[in-house]
């Protein structure tokens, strides 16, 4: 079956990303559906979560020496909260990365749930020019549903605060609005919304969490570990497939109307992005991945965020070199991994091109053959990825032609078998 998406692989990288988490799982919200709250059964109990001074310093100079001579050095800050360490924490981040950095460029981003920026946290960001992810799911009664303190108080009031105030400060941001079983049923009122709001660059992410198995709720998790193995549900609040995918192709009918090149969706970015066979794509749709880690705030690196158990622990950055742990023969096999389990069902899939079998966290139902190894959202990414080839064709023509990709609105488009 023909490939509608150009399924080369990207060229591979010497580079690689580092998100640390400098206050651990620590956050000040409870929300019911964050998969890493539950991380603190990886810690000493009642220890305060916090990257010491020691720890900061070994991270800021290794990912730098670490890092390839040529172009910018990257710092991604998240949590957990990361705001919980205060503004002083990153100003000795920024001194720590002036005195290694010698002069290189270096870039700050930072994600955050919001609820404690004010107006200085604002101003730093802006003078330091970081670049924001703002978690915010949407209007109230869709965003308090599950984000929320471990009280019971809702957070959404302090939210659009905090987004008042980076706007108001010139902060460069975007959206991260997160994709449960109940706002996946409101797609146009949580995209209209967020235009309402004057935000022009937005990110979907699926939840998709299963009830802990055995093994993994004796080791005091609630929620299961990534990978195919062990009985487990879906989580009540996991985004369900199709409606995943009706989500985003709702959405995309009205941006691709009305907001080409005004407003900027990430997930379609990506799409375009691997229509066109350039690179750039998120992890979760490369046929490969493996060069993106985390760091603890103890300086343990794991192989991914969503993979932060023991069997996925490389080291220490404070003791092993971060480019070392990135191609060490295991962290090397776990990003061929994401290819070379790829069940046959995708391997002949017409849209492989535009979702590499998505993320391994989630690639635990079977195929209609049987075999293990198919995402969750299978369904989903197919009626997304059918449903918007068409335009994206017209687009990348227009981009090809040199011209802007805007164009598309005054199209008055009709797309056989539509």
């Amino acid at each position: 079956m023909a490939n509608e998406f150009i399924a080369e692989p990207v060229a591979s990288r010497t580079g690689f990303h580092v998100m640390a988490k400098p206050s651990g799982p620590a956050c000040n919200l409870h929300c019911d559906y964050c998969f890493y709250l539950e991380k603190e059964a990886l810690f000493e109990p009642k220890k305060q979560r916090r990257m010491s001074p020691e720890v900061l310093d070994a991270y800021v100079r290794n990912t730098i020496q670490s890092s390839p001579a040529e172009g910018p050095v990257t710092f991604t800050w998240q949590g957990g909260e990361p705001t919980l360490l205060g503004l002083a924490f990153y100003k000795q981040a920024l001194a720590l990365q002036r005195h290694y950095g010698a002069g290189r460029t270096i870039q700050n981003t930072f994600q955050t749930n919001g609820t404690l920026i004010d107006d200085e946290w604002a101003a730093f960001f802006a003078e330091n020019q970081f670049l924001i992810g703002l978690s915010l799911d949407g209007p109230a009664h869709i965003h308090d549903r599950y984000r929320r303190y471990r009280s019971g108080a809702p957070s959404h009031h302090l939210v659009m605060a905090a987004l008042e105030r980076l706007q108001r400060h010139g902060v460069a941001y975007n959206i991260m609005a997160c994709v449960d079983r109940h706002s996946s049923q409101h797609p146009a009122e949580i995209y209209r919304f967020f235009k309402s709001l004057g935000v022009r660059f937005i990110q979907f992410i699926p939840i998709v969490e299963r009830l802990a198995g055995t093994a993994y709720a004796e080791e005091g998790f609630s929620l299961q570990g990534p990978g195919v193995k062990g009985e487990a549900s879906v989580a009540p609040f996991a985004v369900e497939p199709l409606a995943w995918g009706q989500f985003l192709t709702t959405i995309f009918e009205e941006w691709r109307r009305f907001d080409v090149g005004s407003v900027y969706v990430m997930n379609f970015e990506w799409s375009l992005a691997a229509y066109m066979g350039e690179p750039g794509v998120v992890c979760v749709h490369q046929e490969n991945c493996g060069r993106a880690v985390i760091t603890e705030h103890n300086g343990d690196v794991f192989s991914c965020d969503h993979f932060v158990y023991p069997e996925y622990k490389l080291g220490n950055l404070t003791s092993d070199s971060i480019a070392q742990m990135v191609d060490s023969a295991r962290q090397q096999a776990f990003g061929r991994a994401k290819s070379e389990t790829l069940p046959a069902q995708c391997r002949s899939c017409k849209y492989l091109g535009g979702c590499w079998g998505g993320c391994p966290k989630h690639r635990f139902l079977t195929t209609v053959d049987g075999e293990p190894g198919l995402n969750y959202l299978c369904g989903g990414y197919w009626h997304y990825l059918k449903h918007i080839s068409p335009f994206l064709k017209l687009i990348a023509g227009l981009i090809r032609e040199g011209r802007q990709p805007a164009e598309i609105m005054a199209m008055d488009i009709l797309v056989a078998g539509r």
